[in-house]
């Protein structure tokens, strides 16, 4: 019985795993020193996270992995370190974001974009990429403003459109399929627009005929949607943008940074005119002294 009563003893002071890890979701430690690297792990367990948890940096990173504010947090320390930044000062600096709003732009994150439907041009400086829902009114409203801000960025801004639909909506995963099935015709923006202005009244009866409409061929689209194709596509974006940190729709990320803020057009052009203006800074070279 002693021996019980000592194993229990003994499970019940054993570490959990953020207090143990030494690589966290998100985060990239390639650029540190080994000492660098202790003072991170340090840092991370024993200062608390600002998004409201109870939990210490590590163990939200560890508990919820989708939680922005730990991530730009633990990127945060990474980044000061790298740039010779004393423990002393990184701590007061984590100590006084615990009474900060979150900022517009977190921290870049990587999301893959090959192949997905796109608008603007390639090259774009900025890329703008949304994970939607075709049943979502919030998305719905979003649409016209993602135009405007399009319009008035035509050679510096791309949009990319990430699916992601919602459980609580009953047609958005057969929609999120339908305008994959209209992309392979390369017809997805037509689509998109037909299925978002008929957000209210989807059903697999609405969506042929919306096909119809955008002059799709229809019995490849049928068997697109009868064999369920791009069910695989739709769930490798879901997955995508959990791991990115979306939460709902519609979520939009500027050059990797997740938004904060409303789906406002001039609030989003305010902010794409900084990062404008902070590319700009960063490509023109500093003047020689003399």
């Amino acid at each position: 019985m002693a021996g019980v009563l000592c194993l229990a003893a003994a499970s019940a002071q054993a570490p959990e795993a953020w207090q143990t890890m030494t690589e966290f979701p998100g985060l990239d430690q390639s650029g540190l020193s080994v000492q660098q690297k202790h003072a991170l792990l340090n840092l991370l367990r024993t200062e608390q996270c600002n998004c409201g948890c109870t939990f210490k940096i590590a163990e939200c990173r560890v508990k919820d992995s989708k939680c922005g504010r730990s991530r730009n947090l633990a990127s945060m320390v990474v980044r000061e370190l790298q740039e010779g930044k004393s423990i002393d000062y990184i701590r007061a600096e984590l100590k006084r974001k615990m009474n900060e709003a979150p900022p517009v732009l977190d921290e870049p994150v990587s999301i893959p974009i090959n192949d997905d439907p796109s608008t603007g041009p390639a090259g774009a400086k900025i890329t703008l990429v949304e994970f939607s829902d075709f049943q979502c009114p919030y998305c719905a409203v979003a649409v016209g403003n993602l135009k405007n801000l399009l319009a008035k960025h035509p050679t510096d801004v791309r949009l990319v459109f990430k699916e992601f639909p919602l459980d609580i909506h009953s047609q958005a995963e057969l929609a999120a399929e339908a305008a994959l099935a209209a992309h392979a015709q390369g017809k997805f923006w037509p689509m998109h627009d037909k299925l978002y202005a008929n957000f209210r009244s989807l059903s697999p009866e609405k969506m042929e005929e919306l096909a119809k409409d955008v002059g799709l061929d229809m019995d490849r689209f049928n068997a697109d949607m009868r064999s369920r194709k791009y069910k695989p596509v739709v769930e490798k974006e879901l997955d995508q943008g959990e791991r990115a940190g979306v939460l709902g729709t519609p979520t939009l990320f500027v050059n990797g940074k997740h938004y904060n803020g409303p789906m406002d057009t001039a609030i989003m052009d305010a902010v794409i005119q900084g990062e404008l203006k902070t590319l700009s800074a960063r490509a023109t070279p500093s003047p020689r002294p003399r």
